[in-house]
């Protein structure tokens, strides 16, 4: 295994550790999760006379989706956030009778100015009534006169009765109006109540679905609600505990009359003068009132701490319904965290079979005995199927199976063969270049008329160094040509470098006029048919078998052959043979060497310079 290898299986383990250790606590019971941030206080939302933050707050929660674990405690949440807000609006209206604000000037303004209008509008009834009964006794042209007054006193009534109208507006804003603020106290709790009836638990059964995505999806939506019941669970304690201390104010508040009115021995205080000191029985009318009074404002004091016990009772029970919520919604996350990570455990697991078995691999065809080629085709192609399978599964990891699957690959089909149509010819080309009749890594080959060394083989690319035309010397110009591979199938190529590759390659010789060129024939003839012998024969016998006529077959053949025609200055003796492409070179200074050996014998005068031979492929 290579070290970068080993490094990313060291990773991947770590990894894979800290996932099943998070694996082993989310599968433990849910404890008391972590609190969110609490509220800081139920204020009342704008233009509401009682505070509804924790009955708002309850069917906000009705309303999300809700697991069928959860609908006891939404619904038990509602019923005691709707107990709460009838007790708030008792007492809200109770204390608006007890305690009306006291009256400003201009309320005191507003009041008389409605006290005369008032005034007028019952006269005014008065005297409607009375002509409407005397118009109806009435006949002839007194009943004329009655129903002209009746006429009169209706308009006047009518204009007394906006009078009122208005009066009473004005009062209501200027804050003198008990009535009315009691009686738009009534308006908002009932139209509370009747939401509150009408409103139904959103009770949703969670998809069967898979996938790390819509795990994270599940988990965030139930981290919100949770944080939301953390909120509310905050306020209906930080709200019982402020009832609480105002039931203790007003327990104190008795307590503190009860002493100051009766002595510690239980005897009247008879420090009191004499004459001050009266028989129950002789109790003046102002006495009276006042005893009256005071019980009257003991009797509501007794009604507002029983009021603030029931409400902080609603509070607490509230809280708790709210916690045990939180202990269900706890337990939920827990079980979405834990059925991630087994998401990540398997994507882990993935890499991890895949690093080890690519490196398995490699060490298994570096054991064989096969040729290069094919090992490099084996790896190449075993690599890219294993990098492939695991982004597939991966990628089902991570987003789940498609419900509609056939729909889902068409569409997406589809669009990439539009959008990566290059892609996909290039990919494609690379299988081409895999098969049997393809390139390795080493091959000369040409290419869009660009030859060199193949120093690259991907998936959707070619690289060549290039080496130039196989008429030059051969050598790497040092430039990188890369190609895409849709030229595979697209285009055409040539590789050099496989069995059943040859070219045609010549032999020219330039003999000055006055000479004779055939001793100089049959000699370079005789050396170029000795030195190609064994690959004419080869030559034929691979064209052969790849031809399937059997009239072509018979009339292929490898043999040199030898051209002479007349040139300006003497006669040119060319001599066509057959060689493997990779030994062109080899069999060019062989053929060159034997030719200098000849004209040292003495056959002719040395040659003149002859042309650079153009090579031409095996047709």
């Amino acid at each position: 295994m290579k070290p970068v290898q080993k490094i990313l299986a060291l990773v991947l383990l770590a990894l894979l550790a800290a996932s099943v250790y998070g694996l082993l606590r989310t599968g433990q019971p849910p404890g008391t999760p972590v609190a969110g941030k609490p509220a800081n206080g139920a204020a009342a939302a704008s233009g509401q006379l009682v505070d509804q933050s924790h009955l708002l707050t309850a069917q906000r929660l009705a309303k999300m989706p809700t697991s069928p674990e959860e609908q006891p405690f939404a619904q038990e949440a509602l019923r005691l956030a709707d107990h709460q807000m009838d007790l708030a609006y008792a007492a809200a209206e109770r204390d608006a009778e007890e305690h009306p604000p006291a009256l400003s000037a201009q309320a005191k303004e507003i009041q008389g100015r409605l006290k005369s209008a008032e005034d007028a509008l019952d006269a005014d009834s008065a005297l409607v009534a009375r002509l409407t009964a005397d118009a109806l006794k009435a006949t002839g042209a007194r009943k004329d006169a009655l129903n002209e007054q009746l006429i009169l006193a209706t308009a006047h009534h009518e204009e007394h009765q906006d009078e009122v109208d208005d009066a009473k507006a004005d009062l209501e804003r200027a804050g003198g109006d008990p009535k009315s603020r009691i009686e738009a106290m009534m308006q908002e709790h009932k139209a509370s109540s009747e939401v509150t009836d009408a409103l139904r638990v959103n009770v949703s059964t969670a998809a069967d679905e898979t996938g790390l995505i819509y795990r994270f999806q599940q988990w965030l939506t139930l981290r919100q609600k949770q944080l939301l019941l953390w909120q509310a669970k905050q306020a209906a304690e930080s709200a019982a505990a402020l009832l609480s201390a105002r039931h203790n104010e007003i327990e104190a508040q008795i307590d503190s009359r009860k002493n100051s009115s009766t002595p510690a021995n239980g005897q009247a205080n008879t420090n009191q003068p004499a004459a001050n000191q009266q028989a129950p029985s002789k109790l003046s009318h102002e006495d009276s009132a006042e005893l009256l009074k005071a019980t009257k404002i003991r009797a509501a004091r007794q009604k507002a701490m029983s009021s603030f016990d029931k409400r902080m009772d609603d509070q607490k029970q509230l809280a708790d319904n709210y916690g045990k919520w939180i202990q269900l919604i706890a337990g939920k996350q827990k079980a979405e965290a834990h059925r991630a990570l087994i998401g990540v455990i398997v994507i882990l697991g993935i890499l991890l079979i895949g690093v080890f078995f690519d490196s398995w691999l490699e060490m298994l065809l570096g054991r064989t005995a096969l040729d290069r080629r094919q090992v490099e085709t084996l790896r190449t192609v075993t690599r890219v199927s294993i990098q492939v399978l695991a982004v597939v599964l991966i990628l089902l990891v991570i987003f789940g199976l498609p419900r509609q699957l056939g729909t889902v690959l068409g569409l997406a089909g589809a669009g990439l063969t539009v959008a990566l149509k290059d892609f996909i010819v290039g990919f494609l080309g690379w299988f081409v270049l895999m098969g049997k009749n393809g390139i390795r890594l080493g091959d000369w080959v040409e290419i869009n008329g660009v030859t060199g060394e193949v120093v690259e083989l991907g998936m959707f690319h070619t690289v060549l160094l290039e080496t130039g035309n196989w008429t030059d010397s051969g050598h790497p110009t040092g430039r990188r040509v890369t190609f895409t591979n849709s030229f595979a199938i697209e285009g055409h190529y040539f590789n050099f470098s496989t069995s059943g590759q040859w070219l045609w390659d010549e032999l020219q010789v330039v003999l000055p006029a006055g000479r004779d060129p055939y001793p100089m024939v049959d000699a370079i003839q005789k050396i170029v048919q000795e030195a190609t012998a064994e690959t004419a024969k080869q030559a034929e016998k691979e064209w052969q078998g790849v031809t399937r006529s059997r009239d072509t077959a018979h009339t292929l053949t490898a043999a040199p052959a030898i051209n002479v025609k007349p040139v300006v200055g003497g006669v040119e003796i060319a001599v066509r043979y057959i060689t493997r492409a990779n030994e062109r070179y080899q069999m060019r200074a062989k053929l060159n060497q034997a030719a200098v050996d000849l004209l040292g014998q003495g056959f002719v005068t040395p040659p003149a310079a002859a042309a650079e031979p153009a090579a031409k492929p095996a047709g």
